[in-house]
């Protein structure tokens, strides 16, 4: 099959209107049958040639599994008989009469006629001997065989960076051992073959070029109808090079067997990135384009993926950002993933991506703090001074402010790691709020791992990663560092209105900043600061390597962050660190 896909193809070149072009070329003697387990339809597709009528056409079917056969071959035969009678409309007969064509069709199974009243369901089974005849024309059914239901290339692609399907949707289909072919041309004619894996980094030669990309599904026992896509843009010169291809020197390798690398990163979401406020208030120092995902998206992919890390915490991750590129790119190279959105139904979250040479995911936990604040028995103490102060309690019920907890068990050792992974509130008078949720989130997981320490004899570490949006001088800094934070903490005081009173905040874990505390983390033309941290057990890890921070010089280069060569206006953070 060819699948010409998703192209976006003008119209009229005076309205700003496009429409998808989808160009298949099947194998001539199979039709292509889907049904999955959870519904009642099913779909086939094939491909009916008559050279005689000059008839090549694509025929796609979506019918009941209920259907009686002869229900399903009298669709068959009206749909191609339509089509074959408008082709023998433009040919008249000698004497001028037009003589219209009857189609035959009927199923087979083992090559014995299969009678009208059977219903497909009992016939359109995999491993069934299945033949649909249309005519003199035979054709194999294949059940349920690779599909692609959709590909697409991005709308920006440039040299140096990696690019892959910006949609690879699929079923039945194993994409590890499914083959993939770029070419790339100028003309969009004489093509030539450039690379063969999933992900193809261009060249400065294919710079100009247009990039195709062809895909032959494959699962471990058939090989589905090949798949093409050709990009809409061309690949485009790179912005030169990028500050954290400086601090990929620091991982060019990846860690021992006894150490982790740890990465956490506020990447940005477009949810709020893509906007006339953005780029003209919040960043209107960088350029729009810079701004749009899918440019940023490609920087953030070469920049996490250089730091060959084993666990990496990402915030402001996108629901599509996360499906459509994160977790295809990470997954294919080696990484199992979780993600959550944060509450309220925000189309953003947290995501965690682990290197599965070293991990299993044991568990996976979303804490939405105001879901579990007020009746939550081991926040009780804390929810009774709250709910005294009402404009207080409503602004923390209010938030979608969210924590992700994954417990990894960490392989060829005896250990398990509870990595933890938030986005505090960020609002400049809600100090009080975020020391409230960093006393709610230490205390959930000092609970979690009370309660999971019964189920094993493995050592239990914690790593909590994440942007806290709290400066060093701030309460939780102080909470994670000392172990405790008084009620009069100043904090506590940052809105009068919401003032805290009565909260005496305590945690067990013996924890430190792996990055210590760097000037900044976050760098925008209007503040700056150190907000992200990987905090870490002193009892169970030593520190071995910090990967150095970007200069200042490059990170003021564009005026702030983002810019074109920073994809956020965060500044990631990464660590290794070593078993005690």
């Amino acid at each position: 099959m060819f699948f010409r896909c998703n192209r976006l193809t003008k119209v009229d070149s005076k309205l700003s209107f496009y429409r998808l072009i989808h160009k298949y070329i099947f194998n001539m003697e199979k039709a292509y049958l889907r049904h999955l387990d959870s519904g009642d339809q099913f779909q086939i597709a094939l491909k009916y040639s008559n050279d005689e009528l000059k008839v090549n056409r694509q025929f796609n079917f979506s019918r009941k599994l209920t259907e009686n056969v002869e229900s399903f071959t009298s669709r068959v035969a009206t749909n191609v008989e339509k089509v074959i009678n408008k082709k023998v409309k433009r040919r008249k007969n000698l004497d001028g009469e037009q003589s219209e064509k009857k189609i035959d069709v009927s199923l087979l199974l083992n090559k014995v006629e299969v009678s009208k009243d059977v219903t497909c369901e009992n016939i359109f089974q995999s491993g069934n001997n299945i033949t649909l005849k249309v005519m003199d024309k035979e054709y194999d059914v294949i059940v349920n065989s690779p599909w692609v239901d959709n590909l697409s290339l991005p709308m920006s692609m440039l040299a140096g960076f990696p690019t892959y399907p910006s949609k690879f949707e699929v079923v039945f289909t194993n994409k590890e051992i499914s083959e993939f072919i770029w070419s790339k041309s100028i003309d969009e004619k004489n093509w030539t073959i450039v690379g063969n894996d999933y992900i193809y980094e261009p060249s400065n030669e294919d710079i100009n070029h247009y990039l195709k990309l062809t895909c032959k599904p494959k699962n471990e026992q058939f090989e589905g109808p090949t798949v093409e896509c050709v990009s809409v843009c061309k690949v485009e010169a790179n912005p030169g090079q990028c500050p954290f291809e400086l601090r990929h020197q620091f991982t060019k390798q990846r860690t021992k067997e006894n150490e982790l690398r740890i990465v956490t990163y506020n990447i940005l979401a477009d949810l709020y990135c893509d906007s006339d406020f953005t780029r003209t208030v919040l960043h209107p120092y960088c350029p729009p384009y810079a701004l749009e995902i899918d440019y940023r998206k490609q920087l953030l992919v070469k920049e996490i993926l250089g730091y060959n890390s084993d666990i990496i915490c990402l915030q402001e991750v996108d629901r599509k950002v996360f499906q459509y590129d994160l977790d295809p790119v990470f997954n294919y190279l080696g990484y199992g993933s979780n993600f959550f959105t944060k509450g309220n139904e925000v189309a953003e979250g947290l995501a965690l991506f682990y290197y599965k040479k070293k991990f299993n995911l044991l568990e996976s936990h979303r804490f939405v703090f105001s879901e579990h604040i007020s009746h939550d028995k081991m926040f009780e103490d804390i929810w009774e001074k709250i709910a005294k102060n009402e404009n207080l309690s409503k602004r923390i019920l209010d938030r979608a402010t969210t924590m992700q907890v994954n417990v990894l068990d960490v392989l060829n050792r005896e250990d398990i790691v509870v990595v933890a992974n938030t986005h505090l509130y960020f609002h400049p008078d809600a100090d009080h709020i975020r020391l409230l949720q960093g006393g709610l989130a230490i205390r959930y997981l000092e609970n979690f791992i009370t309660s999971l320490k019964q189920k094993t004899s493995k050592r239990i570490s914690l790593i909590f990663c994440g942007d806290f949006n709290s400066v060093p001088e701030c309460g939780i800094y102080k909470l994670y560092t000392e172990g405790a934070v008084p009620s009069d903490f100043i904090d506590y005081q940052s809105n009068k209105e919401e003032a805290v009173t009565g909260v005496d905040l305590k945690q067990p874990f013996n924890l430190a900043s792996a990055c210590g505390t760097p000037r900044y983390t976050n760098y925008t033309e209007n503040f700056n600061g150190c907000l992200d941290y990987i905090y870490y057990e002193k009892d169970n890890f030593l520190v071995s390597q910090v990967i150095p921070m970007p200069s200042h010089d490059e990170v003021t280069a564009n005026v702030a962050l983002p810019s074109v060569v920073f994809p956020s206006d965060h500044i990631a953070l990464v660590s290794d660190l070593k078993w005690l």
